[in-house]
């Protein structure tokens, strides 16, 4: 019998049978997760970007000292960079984007504006995360009252106008040496004043987003069995319900990021964003819009390194999104 199987060429089946077929190894989330991002090549592209974006933000003093030998606001070199009618020189072999009306180095003040966007940026994120982290999980989790007066704080600051409330609130702060008093908060001009305005308008989208997750979440049997064993409140929203959240916190932290930095550029190009010392992609598109028939260059490199930098965000977020899904095909 066994003779005529081998004829036919059918497999024996027998207690040795698949002894040398390959064991399958488990794989933990986060081997599952890299997996599926590094197949991603336009993501990993989007990560490549935002890393050289960031090493020129650290360097920029370096690079503006040792390589460029200006610096962002430096004006001594004026006259080289203007000709015989006063208008800012072009790109050229030493000044590689050129000169603004001034008579500064672009190129040294768009790398400073990529240290001033991504410093905002990510720290106006980092506030409005960790806020509307909290508020969400404390709506979601207790429901009732508590979560009707959270969603009706958020449903009012989302009917705002963010934009004129936020000028307003920059022309108000940004104008005088002292600052303000907003409520308790006594604001300073300056960096500080653009991430509260840009962190106090963010919160409430992520606040939504945590907010209708946990509501599924607190229903799971873990989280029963929690509470069945004393475990307090606290406890349980931190340790078991915000574990479980980290995906969408990631996925939408790296897709607010690039809306906060053209949130930051729109505020420095209506003049009321970060100090008119200071380099910034909205204030350096807002000079060059009034040479912008002699001088395209002034708005060319400040607008590509600002559209570059919020694509790259976006790609690596829907590489995150995509990756993190465990319903993602890939």
């Amino acid at each position: 019998m066994s003779q005529a199987v081998e004829d036919l060429g059918l497999p024996i089946q027998g207690p040795g049978a698949g002894q040398d077929t390959e064991e399958i190894a488990g794989k933990s989330p986060r081997q599952l997760f890299w997996a599926r991002f590094k197949q991603d090549k336009v993501a990993l592209v989007g990560v490549g970007v935002i890393v050289i974006l960031a090493v020129l933000a650290v360097g920029a003093p370096w690079i503006s000292s040792n390589i460029a030998h200006r610096g962002p606001n430096d004006i001594s070199l004026a006259r080289e960079m203007t000709d015989d009618f006063g208008l800012p020189v072009g790109p050229n072999g030493t000044y590689l984007f050129g000169a603004d009306k001034a008579g500064r180095d672009l190129f040294v003040r768009v790398i400073y504006g990529a240290r001033t966007s991504l410093l905002v940026a990510i720290f106006a994120t980092g506030i409005s995360v960790s806020i509307g982290v909290v508020l969400g999980i404390i709506a979601g989790y207790f429901g009732g009252k508590i979560d009707t007066f959270i969603s009706r704080i958020i449903d009012m600051i989302l009917s705002l106008p963010l934009l004129l409330f936020a000028i307003g609130l920059g022309a108000a702060c940004g104008t005088t040496k002292t600052g303000c008093n907003f409520f308790f908060l006594e604001i300073k001009p300056g960096l500080g004043l653009v991430v509260f305005i840009i962190a106090a308008f963010s919160w409430p989208y992520i606040a939504r987003i945590v907010r209708g997750n946990t509501l599924s979440i607190r229903e799971k049997e873990y989280v029963e069995a929690a509470r069945s064993l004393g475990a307090s409140n606290r406890r349980i929203m931190f340790r078991e319900v915000l574990p479980n959240l980290v995906a969408p916190i990631i996925i939408y932290s790296t897709l607010i990021i690039p809306a906060n930095v053209i949130f930051e550029a729109a505020l420095s190009f209506l003049g009321v964003g970060v100090p008119p010392r200071t380099p910034s992609w909205g204030r350096m598109l807002a000079d060059a819009s009034r040479i912008l028939d002699v001088a395209p260059w002034m708005m060319l490199f400040p607008a590509g390194f600002l559209v570059l930098t919020t694509l790259a965000f976006n790609l690596v977020g829907d590489g995150l999104r995509d990756a993190l899904d465990p319903r993602s095909g890939r």
